[in-house]
């Protein structure tokens, strides 16, 4: 285990898990434990009304001395602000291609979400994650094995740290004050120093920076006519990617650290940002060109169209086209230069998870006009057609189908009802090469289909504001 991180989320809130990892960590420091030097732990809580309570209870020095020093307000870990492991620790998870572990009082925990260097993560309360710091592994039985011996070579167990219910609750009514919350929440406002000396432009409209790296204006409206254009069917469109099941969100969407090495990071660069500069997708989500580069870019996508004819495939946003291997983003580049639309295919459960809005904004900025699955998550789906995307309901799984990628893709069937003001069909015609399928549209109800006539839930929006004045 190399991340244990009280962070920013539901379970900060709670005065009692809270006050009660502090005392689990003033019961270790007093029996002489302390976390593992290969854990790089952190505190994040989601209010400066935490460090008022935990230091009236006198419990902020006790977790820091097992080196749960406060790091910040608001999201940290569980949107890849883990920062970089100890270098030693980093090397030799690259050198080894070791399974490390973290475990975070988050509620998101998705694959390569939390730190590019660690492959699975677990969630926990905040007590168990200073648990877990003490043990330094997740192969432990927290019930019976020890996490470690005091001064006189004495085990010390869990239950020899943990509190009582009548503990924490006396610890609650000593520290927590009502004034806290006053002193806190009314001068969130008021922000500081660098918050109030920032310029701030006069007149009705966003100033949009050309220069900023973070803030820009983005593409959906650019040569929008007054009224929607006809739908089309979709001719000679060629695979982006073949899916799993199980593809999350967050899979899709850009989320956690951003690589030095990968289109985002490279865009950065070349804009004058320095990889410590780099910050997180998160921070960096009103800024297309990064988000757009970060789409289907998570480092453990397993993208069936860029297998190198080995037993395992390669991880990461990579795809293959014209036989040769390249990021899904340069390949989605190359198709809209030439004028080629693009199709995804997918699994069960296509789309489950968090991150929901990139998940189709990114799809469409990608140049891909539908998505083929065997199954959606509800909405994910619905977000599909709110971009102006296609979800494809897939009759049996890609393999049983027969399907390879390397097929050229035609849809027919869904403009001439559509443009009549019949709505969408029930179903499409799918040719796929020298295969014929039939595939079931999933535009849901009547106000998908009119977000998808307009190409997206904001052209209509925007297209409905200009005809009301």
């Amino acid at each position: 285990m190399v991340i244990a991180a009280i962070t920013s989320c539901t379970n900060t809130s709670n005065p009692s898990v809270m006050l009660a990892a502090g005392l689990v960590a003033r019961n270790a420091v007093a029996r002489g434990l302390s976390s593992k030097p290969w854990v790089k732990t952190s505190l994040a809580p989601g209010s400066k009304v935490v460090t008022a309570y935990l230091e009236r209870a006198g419990l902020t020095g006790d977790l820091e001395a097992l080196g749960f020093h406060l790091v910040g307000y608001g999201c940290t870990t569980c949107i890849g602000n883990s920062g970089p492991l100890l270098p030693a620790v980093s090397d030799a998870v690259n050198a080894h291609d070791l399974a490390v572990v973290s475990v975070l009082s988050g509620n998101r925990n998705f694959e390569g979400r939390i730190n590019p260097d660690v492959k699975m993560n677990y969630l926990a309360s905040p007590p168990l994650v200073v648990a877990y710091a003490l043990a330094g592994t997740m192969d432990v039985d927290l019930v019976n094995d020890a996490l470690g011996t005091d001064a006189d070579g004495n085990d010390v167990h869990l239950r020899d740290l943990w509190p009582s219910e009548q503990e924490v609750a006396e610890t609650i009514e000593h520290a927590v004050r009502s004034d806290m919350f006053r002193s806190s929440y009314g001068e969130v406002f008021e922000g500081d120093e660098r918050w109030n000396s920032l310029e701030v432009p006069t007149g009705d409209r966003f100033e949009w920076d050309e220069d900023s790296t973070y803030v820009r204006l983005p593409p959906y409206f650019e040569g929008m006519p007054p009224e929607p254009e006809p739908v089309t069917d979709i001719q000679g469109a060629r695979v982006l990617a073949i899916l799993g099941d199980s593809v999350t969100t967050d899979h899709i969407s850009p989320a956690g650290a951003i690589k030095r090495d990968g289109p985002a990071g490279a865009y950065l660069q070349e804009h004058g940002v320095a990889p410590a500069d780099f910050n997180s997708y998160g921070s960096r989500r009103g800024n297309h060109e990064v988000m757009m580069r970060g789409t289907f870019a998570n480092i453990r996508l397993r993208n069936q169209l860029a297998g190198a004819g080995g037993d395992r495939l390669p991880e990461g946003g990579v795809t293959t086209k014209d036989g040769r291997q390249m990021s899904i983003y340069d390949a989605a580049m190359a198709y809209i230069a030439e004028g080629t639309p693009l199709v995804v295919l997918a699994g069960k459960e296509y789309g489950s998870g968090s991150s929901r809005d990139w998940a189709a904004k990114g799809t469409n900025l990608l140049g891909v006009r539908a998505v083929l699955a065997e199954s959606f998550e509800r909405i994910h789906r619905s977000n599909l057609v709110g971009m102006g995307v296609l979800p494809l309901q897939l009759p049996d799984s890609v393999a049983a189908l027969g399907l390879t990628g390397e097929e050229e893709f035609s849809i027919a069937g869904l403009a001439d009802p559509m443009n009549a003001g019949d709505g969408p069909p029930a179903e499409v015609a799918v040719l796929a090469g020298d295969k014929e399928l039939t595939a079931r549209v999933r535009i849901d109800t009547p106000k998908e289909a009119e977000y998808f006539r307009h190409g997206g839930i904001l052209q209509y929006v925007l297209r409905q504001l200009h005809a009301n004045g």
